[in-house]
């Protein structure tokens, strides 16, 4: 029974060059260990153009992202950036892939072999969640990931780029507690052959893994802490009678739960690829906990809890690499509010909301804490730019010395301009800390560098960012398509411009 506890001798230069070949090693693993990507969706009113798209991936040192088709603009604004691509085949090209071998070889050498290496494609997702989305071309499903293969194979690609198919976590039945999990067996024709083709090719079991849905329909059994990783005091755990095991969140148990209905079908050896999971930031009524705070925990936990390399109960030790869902909101999605409220970002790449990850590691290859900015608000009254000015370089301290004509950012001598270099130096000098870019009302963050000509910002490329505060980790991230509905987790405007930035090391 699966309950709630509680609540039911070197010489100097070359001793250098070694300590830099290890740390680049051990960077190196770490990347193979685990990951946190992002999914880049495209149900948006104003779509970013695919270069815009790339420009916020780069700026926010993001490697790894998830597309919900093979776009070739986006493929190709993806080229020479070194970002790691999984494409997928769209539910809509399922059948006629799965009953035409020349169909899907016709499909890789469109969309990977006209594109790869420049653009760095490493999997292939052959449809999304079709057992709950396009349960008729569930039949075809292995064949369209045996053509894809084989079409990978003759254009001697098999060993760079995997293949497998996005699954939702509701077809596995029992997962509380997860040893006792299995397959919906009305499935298992299907799943079967394809967790043989992983194992044989070496490919992941990818999962859909949404801890939102699993709480909100679990009428009040599931702790809303337990769903967001918050900790949990150890009588309040909950406790895998059948193993002993502890598990402190929801994601950990239905990972857990993959891998033990998996072993059902005796496959113990594909790992799992957790390629869909995240928050909503806003829910309509019957949607309370869809929340900026509740969105911000969430995936700031998982976050951390990936790139520490934490593992699950049955599986410590062993990170699950995760693709957070998504990088924009998508506007025009269908469905219920919180469908349209997933995003790290608005189409501008203003982030939605700020992820806290102290103490988070340090996994990627570099900090971008200094890609954002506070500037002056656009359309902002004068009058009150012109108070916030003064009290930012009186009171709020701020050297503005800068600002005296003569001096590298005289120019433009407009409020405007000298308030937004003003506003911009007082939030690094404080940190970068919460409420340090408001000036009532007056200021907004960006990821965009306003420094210009010889006036150089704090916190852009030409600056040393002194002010920073190194206890809080950034993160900034980017997912879907419409044929993505997510239907299979009974799930049923003003965004807050606020810092988000990607934590990489």
């Amino acid at each position: 029974m699966f309950k709630f506890v509680g609540f039911s001798g070197f010489k100097p230069l070359i001793f250098m060059m070694l300590v830099v070949v290890l740390l680049l090693s051990l960077l190196v693993s770490a990347d193979e260990d685990a990951f946190i990507g992002v999914n880049v969706g495209t149900d948006l009113s104003d779509m970013p153009h695919p270069t815009q798209v790339v420009s916020l991936l780069k700026s926010q040192q993001i490697r790894h992202v998830r597309l919900y088709d093979a776009d070739r603009g986006m493929l190709f604004a993806l080229a020479n950036t070194g970002i790691k691509v999984a494409v997928t085949v769209p539910n809509e090209q399922l059948l006629g892939i799965g009953q035409s071998n020349s169909t899907a070889a016709h499909w890789v050498a469109q969309n990977i072999v006209a594109h790869y290496p420049a653009t760095n494609i490493t999997t292939i997702c052959v449809g999304s969640e079709v057992f709950n989305s396009l349960p008729n071309a569930a039949q075809v499903l292995v064949n369209a990931l045996k053509f894809i293969q084989g079409a990978l194979v003759a254009s001697n690609l098999d060993r760079q780029i995997k293949v497998s198919t996005p699954i939702a976590s509701t077809v596995i039945l029992d997962s509380f507690p997860p040893s006792q999990a299995f397959f919906n067996h009305s499935w298992n024709p299907v799943l079967v052959p394809v967790l043989k083709f992983l194992q044989s090719t070496g490919s992941y079991f990818m999962l859909n893994v949404y801890p939102y849905y699993d709480y909100m329909n679990s009428n009040g059994v599931i702790p809303l802490d337990y769903a967001l990783f918050n900790p949990l005091p150890s009588n309040k755990e909950a406790v895998d009678s059948n193993t002993l095991l502890h598990y402190t969140n929801v994601f950990d148990a239905m990972i857990d739960a993959a891998y033990f209905a998996m072993a059902d079908l005796n496959v113990t050896n594909v790992p799992v690829l957790v390629t869909e999971s995240g928050w909503p930031s806003k829910g309509d009524t019957k949607e309370p906990d869809a929340t900026l705070d509740n969105a911000n925990t969430y995936n700031s936990n998982l976050i951390k809890h990936i790139i520490n390399q934490t593992g699950t109960p049955k599986h410590p030790g062993i990170p699950v690499s995760t693709y957070i869902y998504e990088l924009y909101n998508e506007d025009t999605k269908p469905g219920s509010v919180s469908e349209k409220n997933w995003g790290l970002f608005d189409p501008n790449g203003n982030p939605i909301y700020t992820l806290q990850l102290t103490n988070a590691g340090r996994t990627f290859s570099n900090d971008t804490t200094n890609n954002t900015h506070c500037t002056a608000k656009e359309g902002a009254d004068k009058k009150m730019l012109q108070a916030a000015l003064d009290w930012a370089c009186g009171p709020g301290k701020v050297n503005c010395s800068a600002l005296l004509q003569g001096q590298p950012c005289y120019e433009p001598d407009d409020v405007v301009a000298h308030a937004t270099f003003a506003f911009d130096s007082y939030y690094h000098m404080m940190g970068k800390g919460e409420g340090t870019c408001d000036f009532n009302g007056v200021a907004m963050l960006t990821t965009t560098d306003p420094s210009h000509g010889s006036c150089q910002f704090i916190g852009s490329d030409g600056m040393n960012g002194t002010f920073l505060n190194g206890s809080i980790a950034d993160f900034n991230s980017t997912s879907s398509s419409s044929w993505r509905a997510r239907g299979g987790y009974a799930s049923g405007g003003l965004l807050i411009k606020v810092l988000l930035a990607l934590l990489l090391s």
